[in-house]
């Protein structure tokens, strides 16, 4: 069942659609927690300039053999088509959806807009990905002299006019309900789960609705005798613990019980930040390695520019042909920014880790030990590096006037930046979609 499900029977009324009339709108009293999901993300924005292809199925995915699906819409999401599977089965599943490459740039720009959206009734935004994020609206009511469920309502109302498309909404007095509800109201509408309701809404629910459950920890729950969410409620915190462990029985014993007081954390800062690329055919030419760690390394080095962020622990991904994958860091002697150093360390740790002619599926690069360009941090003053620094700042200047391939360093020219390249940052969040 999972934590995006469908809405129990019992809980229909607690749904509101856009022809729900208020006065029978479920009570939010206490309820400041809102949590939206944008519905289809990539695959709706995509459909604003197609509107003709709207009932049909569509799939957002690379033309690649080993791409994945990054979105897809509702009609083909009835066929069983979801987020990351394979791009090869969901053309199995649904041969005559249209299959629409992504657009790079245009997700992210249509999320920050939607973030500013949310940010005009509270400053308490917590982004969870680019397409959703929780709100805490319990300070903003008097100010606004409004209701959680009001709030909902103008957001969906808003982005929709605004930007041609919609979101889903859950409110609730803590975050887990609130996520719960929102992945319930999809798509288009909003869930309001009362405060004094929040064990009847979560006890019917199956211990995979639990966040942190994943199917080895269902699986115990299960051989345990606790299916529902009511069982783990019910069951005695130190046979939970037998169960799980120490720390994963007092987390889901507090949940199932629907203590959740974690608060909501406006602009978390990123632990992380890497990009990997997974090859259309498994490589075991260390040439072509290196050229696509140099590219990987130029994409993460871009990225802490961006954020005004240095980086000191260098962690390479390595997913070999057989799927087993393995990851190996080390720490740079001063924090850095520049794609070089990156590079230098990466290829270092790939050289050590990938024996001659093992085959390789992904590879990655990944920066950890974060912290802000004024932060402090020691500066190199050996000579290299700050022309070297100069000369990536140049290269962004020219990439962010004309497009990320006006400037390559010299072994990339020509080289096939393809659509399998994910980037990605790691803010620290524990929720899970």
């Amino acid at each position: 069942m999972g934590r995006n499900t469908g809405l129990p029977d019992s809980l229909r009324h607690l749904r509101i659609t856009a022809d729900t009339a208020p006065e029978v709108w479920p009570d939010d009293t206490g309820c400041g927690v809102l949590h939206i999901d944008m519905d289809a993300f990539f695959a709706a924005v995509e459909l604003r300039t197609r509107p003709e292809l709207a009932d049909r199925p569509v799939v957002v995915a690379g033309s690649g053999s080993r791409s994945v699906v990054l979105s897809a819409n509702y009609p083909a999401r009835e066929y069983g088509v979801r987020s990351a599977m394979p791009a090869a089965v969901a053309r199995k599943l649904c041969p005559h959806a249209v299959y629409l490459p992504p657009t790079r740039g245009l997700y992210s720009e249509v999320s920050a807009a939607v973030m500013a959206v949310f940010a005009e009734f509270t400053p308490l935004v917590e982004p969870l990905s680019l397409d959703e994020a929780f709100l805490d609206v319990g300070g903003a009511l008097k100010r606004l002299r409004t209701t959680p469920s009001r709030i909902g309502a103008e957001v969906r109302a808003r982005i929709a006019a605004e930007h041609g498309i919609t979101c889903s909404v859950g409110i609730a007095p803590v975050k887990f309900a609130a996520k719960l509800a929102s992945g319930m109201a999809k798509p288009d509408a909003m869930v309001v789960v009362p405060q004094h309701r929040v064990r009847q809404f979560l006890h019917p629910l199956p211990v995979s609705a639990l966040a942190g459950v994943g199917q080895r920890t269902a699986d115990a729950l299960e051989r345990a005798g606790l299916y529902t969410i009511a069982d783990v409620a019910a069951t005695p915190l130190a046979r939970l613990r037998r169960v799980v462990g120490v720390a994963a029985g007092e987390h889901l014993h507090a949940l199932a019980n629907g203590d959740d007081p974690r608060p909501v954390t406006p602009h978390s800062p990123d632990k992380s930040l890497g990009a990997e690329h997974t090859f259309d055919v498994d490589q075991g030419d260390a040439d072509v390695l290196a050229r696509e760690l140099l590219g990987l390394s130029g994409r993460v080095a871009a990225a802490l520019r961006t954020k005004g962020l240095l980086g000191k622990t260098v962690t390479v991904k390595i997913r070999f042909a057989d799927f087993t994958t393995i990851t190996r860091a080390r720490s740079l002697p001063a924090a850095t920014d520049v794609a070089r150093e990156i590079h230098a360390c990466a290829q270092a740790l790939l050289s050590a880790n990938v024996p001659p002619g093992s085959l390789v599926r992904l590879i990655g690069v990944r920066i950890e030990g974060l912290a802000a360009e004024d932060s402090g941090q020691q500066l190199r003053l050996d000579g290299d590096e700050p022309r070297w620094r100069d000369a990536e700042l140049a290269a962004d200047t020219a990439r962010n006037r004309f497009g990320d391939s006006a400037v390559r360093p010299a072994s990339l020219l020509g080289w096939n930046t393809t659509d399998q390249t994910a980037a990605s940052a790691d803010h620290g969040t524990t929720d899970t979609r």
